[in-house]
């Protein structure tokens, strides 16, 4: 049999109808072993689906033989197969490196409930990429929601519940404001496909609540994706959450919001309002800036590691933004291409800090210093990482601030005060990156580690692994970004 055509829908239906599975798993090591086999299976579908795209395939499917707009309808595009890859890619890369920590952090008789939200994180992002109805958008964006929290606050950080709480209420008021939009939107047009959504939109008599809508719809999502300054929630969700449900999240939660940010409004209204571009772009636009100059600014004198990678991600999400406001094709190329190389950069990290971890029970800078005397690899991999980050060049993270620099080049007499701000925000981010370096390597030892030696083997390989490929997608960028240009035209084709 042929599963193919199925792959879209295997996507999210192989780690959703896991997850029950996985609770059963009583016995210590057959959850993690099966919620690793799972999100391994995932990542294969999701790759198969990416080099298919990349030749120029397109995958829809008709959840129950039923076709839209009656149906549910599943689609993927190089944009949808961008997000997929970091995604399934992030949940498996943590499992993979993740079960020494995950053991230190999670009673074992909590583990199958533990990976079981882990599965149901893993199939409601899945959903979210794949679905192309505003309304199972909602249901899946719930659905990760929910498992996020539970595994936020799943570890033995009393600090996390207090986190999980705002970041509950700050998800909530923006997945209301997301559905506000999309029932208006369905007031005006009678449907929830995205596709007949576009059709039906440009003929509506009244647009007010279509306007409406598109600010409801904005708002929401840039809470859910944590755009400055709706991103009070992220630093200490980040900060005080299990190392491995961070390295999963910080990689790939808040992208799947901008992913759906992008798409709805590019799909949706600027397909239909020639003048929503300039709108878009004029409250987008200064958000990415104040971001990228703010959250940098903070993360430069943060002294606890973990906090200090989370402002970091706020700017970094700064950056996607302002390419996106362009509104240009260079622009949302740039933008598509720093999803896919901030998740390798940030998960690299985060792997790196969870082996740190391993034996150093307070993350503040002033209590690593000298940890790379008794952990070189690690160390390493976490610099390599950071000047990823950076956007050093031959690293995978120069190659999508260059597209951005490029892209800023031609946004007309303000051109040379964004690529100013660029490289300011860039300087800023080698300040606070080499203070974590100079820490590691340059500053006397304050505290003696808990034990001698490196991070356990499978930890230290797949950080390494991921350390290297922010090398090799800097040297050989071609396959994120033949995703990330497709992804681009097609925005611009319905932008037009």
């Amino acid at each position: 049999m042929d599963l193919t055509p199925h792959l879209p829908a295997l996507q999210v239906i192989v780690p959703m109808l896991s997850a029950p599975l996985i609770v059963l798993l009583k016995p210590r090591g057959l959850a993690w072993a099966g919620a690793t086999a799972v999100a391994l299976l995932s990542f294969a579908v999701a790759l198969n689906m990416a080099i298919a795209i990349s030749d120029g395939a397109h995958y829809r499917y008709d959840m129950g033989g039923w076709a839209a707009p009656y149906g549910i309808e599943l689609s993927v595009g190089a944009f949808s197969s961008l997000i997929l890859l970091i995604v399934t890619g992030a949940a498996a890369t943590a499992l993979l490196a993740g079960r020494a920590s995950i053991d230190s952090q999670i009673e074992p008789d909590r583990q199958p409930m533990f990976y079981a939200a882990w599965l149901l994180a893993l199939a409601g992002l899945a959903g979210i990429a794949v679905s192309a109805d505003a309304f199972n958008i909602f249901v899946f964006m719930e659905i990760s929601s929910l498992a996020s929290y539970v595994l936020i606050a799943g570890g033995p950080n009393r600090r996390a519940l207090p986190a999980v709480f705002k970041y509950l209420v700050m998800g909530t008021i923006g997945a209301t404001f997301y559905l506000i939009g999309v029932g208006l939107v369905y007031m005006m047009t009678g449907t929830l496909n995205l596709a007949d959504m576009e059709a039906r939109v440009g003929a509506v008599d009244d647009i007010n609540p279509i306007l409406v809508a598109a600010g409801f719809i904005t708002i929401g999502l840039a809470l859910k994706a944590a755009v400055f300054p709706l991103h009070v929630w992220l630093p200490n969700a980040y900060t005080h959450s299990p190392h491995m449900v961070t390295v999963f999240l910080a990689a790939c939660a808040t992208k799947v919001a901008i992913y759906v940010l992008i798409r709805f409004d590019f799909f949706v209204f600027q397909s239909n309002f020639d003048w929503h571009g300039s709108h878009f772009s004029s409250f987008l636009m200064p958000l990415g800036l104040l971001g990228i100059l703010v959250a940098s600014a903070v993360a430069m004198f943060e002294g606890h590691i973990k906090r200090l990678l989370a402002m970091s991600s706020v700017a970094q999400i700064g950056y996607i933004i302002l390419g996106a406001s362009f509104v240009t094709q260079d622009g949302l190329t740039a933008s598509a291409a720093h999803l896919f190389n901030h998740a390798l950069a940030k998960g690299g990290l985060f792997l790196a800090i969870a082996a740190l971890a391993c034996h150093y029970d307070d993350l503040r800078l002033d209590r690593l210093a000298g940890a790379a005397r008794s952990m070189p690899w690690t160390s390493a991999a976490l610099a390599i990482c950071g000047f990823s980050l950076v956007g050093v060049p031959g690293t995978a993270g120069f190659i999508s601030k260059w597209l951005l620099i490029d892209a800023a080049l031609d946004q007309g007499p303000f051109a040379w005060l964004l690529v100013l701000i660029i490289l300011a925000s860039s300087l800023m981010a080698l300040a606070y990156v080499w203070r974590i370096v100079e820490t590691l390597y340059k500053k006397p030892a304050v505290v003696q580690p808990s034990s001698a030696g490196e991070a356990p083997l499978e930890l230290l390989l797949i950080t390494w692994l991921i350390a290297l490929a922010n090398i090799g997608f800097g040297l050989f960028p071609q396959f994120p970004l033949n995703l990330a240009s497709a992804a681009a035209e097609l925005l611009m084709g319905h932008a037009l």
